[in-house]
């Protein structure tokens, strides 16, 4: 792909948007970025090479590929379709023929083959592209992507999705990537709250949590929480991952759609996204995901 012929339309200029769509300006691409939040767009626009776009059609009239980094599937829809599909005051009205969308959202898999039988209809097409490894990936452009969809377009948008992550994966038709992504924050999720669980019980038989943290990461229960967040952000009591506890709760929901989609037993989907939705009711709006330590700690 040649980067100086290829204008990119953004849209989500939000915590993992304004490092990602930064990273794509910094390495030569053309960029046009749209928000909601127009205070978003200028700070990224003072410090980045990118054009700001007054609507989203007027993005998608410049741009011939599309970038969605939204907060989910429905989000991604409307902004693509209009409301309703009506296709008014959207990305699509005055979109360019044979625009490439490519959804980074964290949607439901479901809805984005939904989605993309309706634009296959109208001449365009999509991919979805979720990302992994957080706001810390986002910044220093080492996220995981892993993409659903036509293998020949992922290879054309390769060296396009290496600009933001370097561990490129094509997981299979539309809706594989999002699916991989639901189903990857599910077994850290469930890997979380197990983590939790078994730092405060060792706390309390008498152990320090440090050192049982250190203990369990040079053991076979090491996983992503104990290494990176246990530390870090919840026996420091800063709960500052930068990503929050609805997200987390929404991707578990998503997850448990497609175990029982598939028809895959679901014991252990089904409590875990229980947990999380009531962790997301008990949690202020806004609240990282780590404050769950504190959350299961204050339990009798």
């Amino acid at each position: 792909m040649n980067a100086h012929k290829e204008i990119i339309g953004f849209v989500g200029i939000g915590t993992m948007g304004t490092p990602m769509a930064g990273n794509l300006a910094r390495a030569g691409y053309k960029l046009v970025a749209f928000d909601l939040d127009a205070a978003r767009t200028a700070a990224l626009a003072k410090e980045s090479s990118v054009t700001v776009a007054a609507s989203l059609a007027e993005l998608g009239s410049q741009a011939n590929i599309i970038i969605t980094m939204l907060p989910d599937g429905k989000a991604v829809r409307t902004a693509l379709c209009g409301k309703n599909d009506s296709f008014k005051d959207c990305l699509l009205e005055r979109a360019q023929k044979n625009a490439l969308i490519i959804d980074m959202s964290s949607s439901s898999p479901l809805g984005t083959r939904e989605l993309g039988a309706l634009l296959e209809q109208r001449g365009y097409q999509i991919i979805d592209a979720p990302v992994s490894n957080g706001l810390k990936g986002a910044v220093a452009a080492t996220l995981s992507i892993m993409v659903g969809g036509d293998k020949s377009v992922f290879e054309r948008v390769k060296p396009l999705l290496e600009k933001m992550g370097n561990q490129i994966y094509h997981a299979g038709p539309l809706g594989a990537g999002h699916a991989i992504k639901a189903l990857n924050n599910y077994v850290s999720a469930a890997g979380l709250v197990a983590a939790c669980e078994a730092v405060i019980a060792a706390e309390r038989f008498g152990l320090d949590t440090a050192v049982a943290t250190d203990i369990i990461n040079a053991s076979s229960g090491m996983n992503n929480t104990t290494r990176n967040k246990v530390k870090q952000h919840m026996l420091s009591n800063t709960f500052g991952s930068g990503f929050t506890t609805a997200l987390m709760a929404k991707d578990v929901r998503t997850a448990l759609e497609v175990v029982e989609a598939t028809g895959t037993t679901s014991d252990l989907a089904r409590h875990c996204a229980a947990f999380w939705t009531a962790a997301e009711d008990r949690l202020p709006a806004g609240k990282d995901h780590t404050a769950v330590y504190q959350l299961i700690k204050d339990r009798k």
